[in-house]
């Protein structure tokens, strides 16, 4: 069942976070699908422009549709991920969507806000909710490249201004993650101050941690094993902190890198273990099942585990 970003965010404001995963294929979909019906999770499918460039919107659409069949019990968003003003526009107006998210971060604050506005304006009155982002995350991800040396922490004050200027429903804000699979050196982490002092300034108002990947040593070992060349200092972010993250009003946290980590694992140790074998639907199937794993560990790193039937009775209450 698809329900609206901001439903979810009622629901899990300062007792789980909900989990926000990009998808590109079938195989995704189904990992996605199958490990939070385990989980008996909530989460939100998260589409970026990479994605609806590399398979196509209807496409996307299409296996969203048919897993929402395959498991109707499911619970759960889909999300426009970095969009630019006109993406936004696209699946504002598409009527599939259950929030988009307007990535102006790069501007300066009074044209992050005019732009965050009017794609506010548009979408609210649709009935979608909008997610912004303030300040500037390193790293990589897709189109999006920052220096380290240029990120940029989230300031307090400008994200009160911020939200009460633009109208947005969730705020991204940069606290120590970073995008991609090189994200921190030494003992680098999140910094909880920092999000201690968003939160004073906006109660109650749901937060959300970007580059969020843990990025585990031992699957960045695995695939050089296999044959890859990662960075074997890669690291990301410890998955521990999050139960710290969510009282002080981190609601949705976005994990990209970690499912693509899986992924390459899994193909790279299937084909150098059978050579002979050429069917891609045999290493597609492990991948499933080990993505599925996956997203049901992450459920409980997020405390959304075992929360779906609270949330459906939740839903239910408030259609009463």
């Amino acid at each position: 069942m698809i329900v609206t970003t901001s439903d979810l965010f009622k629901q899990a404001y300062g007792s789980f976070a909900v989990g926000a995963y990009n998808i590109n294929n079938m195989e995704q979909a189904l990992g996605l699908f199958e490990g939070h019906m385990r989980a008996q999770a909530p989460f939100i499918i998260q589409i970026s422009r990479g994605a609806r460039k590399y398979a196509g919107v209807k496409m996307l659409e299409s296996i969203i549709r048919a897993a929402e069949e395959m498991y109707p019990e499911a619970i759960f968003a889909v999300h426009l991920d970095h969009g630019d003003e006109q993406t936004c526009y696209d699946c504002i107006d598409s009527g599939f969507y259950s929030s988009v998210m307007i990535d102006a971060s790069h501007a300066p604050f009074e044209e992050n806000v005019a732009i965050t506005r009017r794609v506010v304006e548009r979408a609210h009155a649709r009935g979608l909710s909008v997610e912004a982002e303030l300040g500037m995350l390193g790293g990589v991800e897709e189109d999006i490249q920052v220096d380290e040396k240029h990120a940029m922490l989230t300031d307090p004050d400008e994200a009160r201004a911020f939200v009460e200027q633009s109208g947005c429903d969730s705020l991204a804000v940069a606290i120590g993650t970073s995008h991609g699979a090189y994200k921190f050196a030494g003992s680098q982490g999140l910094h909880f101050d920092r999000i201690a002092a968003i939160q004073s300034n906006l109660p109650g108002f749901p937060l959300v941690m970007h580059g969020s990947s843990s990025v585990p040593a031992d699957e960045v070992k695995r695939i050089n094993e296999a044959g890859g060349a990662l960075d074997p200092s890669a690291k990301g972010v410890d998955d521990n902190e999050f139960v710290k993250a969510i009282p002080l009003g981190v609601t949705k946290v976005n994990i990209d890198t970690d499912g693509r980590l899986v992924w390459t694992r899994v193909h790279r140790e299937y084909f150098r273990d059978h050579p002979d074998v050429f069917d891609f639907r045999k290493p597609g199937k492990e991948y499933i099942e080990a993505y599925a794993d996956f997203i049901e560990a992450k459920a409980r790193k997020l405390l959304s585990h075992g929360r779906l039937e609270q949330v459906r009775q939740a839903l239910a209450g408030e259609g009463d």
